[in-house]
């Protein structure tokens, strides 16, 4: 698990389209800040199907900061 503090774009040589999983998400508040959890579940053909496989955290920062991500990426949603 992590908590995501900071951004940076990075260039990779690789662009692979990954599978789909389900994601769930949840709130809740720690140290006073709300948090926001996304957890992403493996695929159905895994050893263990359903365990949580990767798990992030974001505050309102983190959020504001990916906000800002997701609109230069997908500038129609703005609109």
């Amino acid at each position: 698990m992590a908590r995501i503090d900071t951004f940076c774009e990075t260039n990779g040589d690789v662009q692979r389209l990954h599978g789909p999983v389900t994601c769930g998400y949840r709130t809740f508040v720690a140290d006073g800040r709300v948090i926001l959890q996304l957890d992403t579940y493996g695929s159905p053909d895994r050893k263990i199907p359903n365990k949580i496989s990767q798990s992030i955290q974001l505050d309102a920062d983190g959020a504001r900061e990916l906000m800002g991500i997701l609109l230069q990426a997908f500038p129609e949603l703005g609109s």
